[in-house]
């Protein structure tokens, strides 16, 4: 299962000219500590792209050799290499993520061996090193968008994995108290991928803490902001997030600058952080910062391409899963009697109920079945009450074929491909009483598919955790992050499900 910290904003290292550059509280750093840090942390990244573009290379001028007669010299390709680099590194793709994603990734590590790819034939087409650098040049760049993506792609897997088992984890801090602080923590917790291993809690007020007894409540209380720098010195903390809390400004200020003198990263938790995503920009006015808040309209045109793109797609998928669909329509009628779709009332956009359509995965109920009642704080969903599922049911829910009718829905307009996955009509109500900003997710239509399912959350699992990821989405979205959320459901469908 994966989970999104709340919104954090880094605040970077600045150095005054001339000034001592940051300093470690130990000079002497375990390898761990190296590789998770600058400059090492950003040296392998680079390491990896520049082996990466020397196979693409030499696999390019291989290819070249026994295709074009014609083609640039060796040393021609191998600037290649450098220009890859170079205009990465001006792009920023050697900065640091804390949520590191190999699909947020992609666009621009394929953008940038484009452009790198252009520069070599213009440089190559000025001088007159070859008749035809076309055909030399389009082959490498063919290598190297193949290559580069993928040696990031591994990349980016062994570093999850090792965050994952608890390797690359660097101690965090966390200033603040009260349950925004509860909940950063439990989310470092919860997502070690993240990178951030919570070693403590700085506050001048004493930190709430919950009556569950919660794992984040195990996280040690460790005195006042001013003990920030003997603090680090302990705990030997490399990361330090500042949440909300009644400290004054100046000595939260105070304690950013001890963080970078010794060489801690630093993110603030801003206020209002519900609105603020991925899409928010900093101005400045003279040297005071403005963060803009961008709005997303689900009444404005962008929405109506997607709602018309969504149809579309849809009937795309239907034509050539068409076998399949008829296939499970034959399956859910021989499994046992009743019928073949199973339609049940759901909340979609602005609160409007529709049929939500999905094959019948389960026998129909003895007429003196008890009614099933749901956990406290977890969405209904998953296997309720007695497993009445059949042998295909079983195979469809585990696979999440149950869902493909669905795509009917999206054809008839009650629902769309990516969006909040819809709930049931009684739930809502208790929901939208129960669970702050539940009902913000009915401004949009329902879909087959969600950010919150593509990141585990499915099933019986926190209702209050899946309102966060829809509004995050909701607040968040681009056509790119639905074909994201797409690519990740194919991913997800080989995961068990309930």
């Amino acid at each position: 299962m994966e989970w999104e910290l709340p919104q954090l904003l880094e605040v970077e290292t600045s150095t005054a000219p001339g000034g001592p550059p940051p300093t470690s509280s130990n000079s002497r750093k375990t390898f761990g500590q190296l590789i998770r840090t600058d400059p090492l942390s950003t040296i392998v990244s680079v390491s990896i792209d520049v082996l990466s573009a020397t196979i693409a290379v030499a696999l390019a001028w291989w290819w070249a050799l026994t295709s074009v007669l014609v083609h640039p010299p060796m040393w021609c390709f191998a600037l290649f290499v450098p220009l890859v680099v170079i205009v990465m590194g001006a792009r920023s793709l050697y900065r640091r993520s804390l949520n590191r994603r190999f699909l947020d990734e992609f666009y621009g590590i394929l953008s940038s061996g484009s452009i790198a790819a252009m520069l070599l034939l213009c440089a190559l087409v000025l001088f007159g090193i070859t008749d035809r650098p076309g055909a030399a040049v389009t082959k490498l760049w063919v290598c190297a968008s193949i290559l580069i993506p993928f040696g990031r792609l591994v990349r980016v897997v062994v570093q999850r994995r090792l965050q994952q088992n608890s390797h690359l984890v660097s101690p965090t801090l966390v200033i603040g108290s009260g349950q925004l602080t509860q909940h950063v923590i439990a989310r470092m917790i919860a997502a070690p991928e993240h990178g951030m291993n919570p070693v403590g809690v700085l506050s001048d007020e004493s930190p709430i803490r919950s009556d569950q007894g919660t794992e984040a409540d195990q996280v040690p209380y460790l005195g006042a902001v001013d003990r920030l720098e003997s603090v680090i010195a302990e705990t030997q903390a490399e990361r330090l997030v500042i949440a909300f809390t009644r400290v004054h400004g100046e000595l939260l200020t105070g304690a950013v600058r001890i963080a970078h003198r010794h060489g801690l990263r630093v993110w603030v938790v801003p206020r209002m952080y519900e609105v603020i995503g991925s899409k928010s920009l900093i101005d400045h006015i003279g040297g005071m910062p403005l963060l803009s808040v961008p709005h997303t309209n689900p009444r404005g045109w962008q929405f109506r391409v997607k709602h018309i793109s969504d149809r579309i797609v849809a009937g795309c998928i239907l034509l050539v899963l068409s076998p399949l669909f008829l296939t499970l329509m034959l399956l859910v009628r021989w499994s046992s009697p009743g019928p073949i779709f199973f339609a049940q009332e759901r909340v979609g956009r602005n609160g409007q109920i529709f049929g939500c359509l999905k094959f019948r995965s389960m026998r129909l109920p003895d007429p003196d079945h008890v009614t099933f009642v749901p956990k406290t704080g977890s969405a209904p969903g998953g296997v309720e009450g007695t497993d009445r599922r059949t042998r295909i049911g079983k195979l469809m829910r585990s696979t999440s074929m149950d869902e493909l009718p669905q795509l009917l829905n999206v054809l008839r307009g009650d629902m769309s491909l990516v969006g909040p996955r819809p709930e049931r009509p009684e739930f809502v109500t208790l929901f939208e009483a129960q669970i702050r900003r539940y009902g913000e997710r009915h401004r949009v239509k329902a879909g087959v598919t969600g950010w919150a399912q593509v990141n585990g959350l499915r099933g019986q699992t926190s209702i209050a955790d899946r309102a966060e990821w829809d509004n995050y989405y909701i607040e968040n979205w681009s056509l790119w992050l639905d074909i994201k959320i797409l690519m990740l459901t194919v991913l997800a469908v080989f995961k068990k499900a309930e």
